[in-house]
């Protein structure tokens, strides 16, 4: 091939990135990645498994909304990547079903929804909105082939993401999980990896 391109593009949306022992970025060290969007121009993720001390009780105070979903007020918010973390993002179950839409929202192949605008909130304040949620600030981005190139450096592993482990799971467990997915576990890992 002349180009030194892949005659095909790979396509990431709706899965984990799960990144490996050796991953160097402390942004993203023993992190697993739920992939928004990707496509020529990037890619876009919420890591699931980082948590920061400020509840959804707490988040909702600072935007002037009651919260009256005793099930989400003492869950954590979620540290989602280094990008525009000053920025909510809200994960949650597609609503397609219910006909439920908001303003801003991006609907992932096969996946979940991600939406950024205020009126989920707004939902959610109300006892409404999506049953199953998981709210970062900030976000994951890559620029066009940064991501490939980091996954041919071996710094990710992939597959196809499994809500279970972003809404059933806890977070402590959900690395783990994810990498069952692969059918491997972290010591499989931690003995190919190495150290350097």
């Amino acid at each position: 091939m002349s180009s030194g391109a892949s005659s095909t593009p790979i396509n990431l949306t709706n899965q984990f990135l799960i990144a490996m022992p050796g991953m160097s970025d402390g942004n993203f060290a023993g992190t697993v990645v739920y992939l928004c969007e990707h496509n020529e121009k990037g890619a876009l993720g919420l890591v699931i498994n980082r948590p920061i001390d400020i509840s959804l009780k707490n988040l909702f105070e600072k935007v002037d909304l009651p919260l009256d979903r005793g099930d989400l007020a003492e869950r954590p918010v979620y540290l989602g990547g280094p990008v525009q973390t000053e920025r909510g993002f809200v994960l949650h179950e597609s609503l397609d079903d219910e006909g439920g839409h908001y303003n801003s929202t991006l609907k992932i192949a096969q996946g979940l929804e991600m939406t950024t605008s205020r009126d989920v909130l707004e939902a959610l304040s109300n006892g409404a909105g999506p049953r199953k949620v998981f709210i970062t600030l900030g976000y994951s981005g890559w620029s066009a082939g940064q991501l490939e190139d980091e996954i041919s450096r071996n710094g990710w592993l992939t597959v196809h993401a499994d809500p279970a482990v972003i809404f059933d799971t806890p977070v402590e467990q959900r690395y783990d999980r994810a990498l069952s997915l692969l059918g491997i576990d972290r010591s499989f890992l931690m003995g190919e990896a190495g150290h350097a």
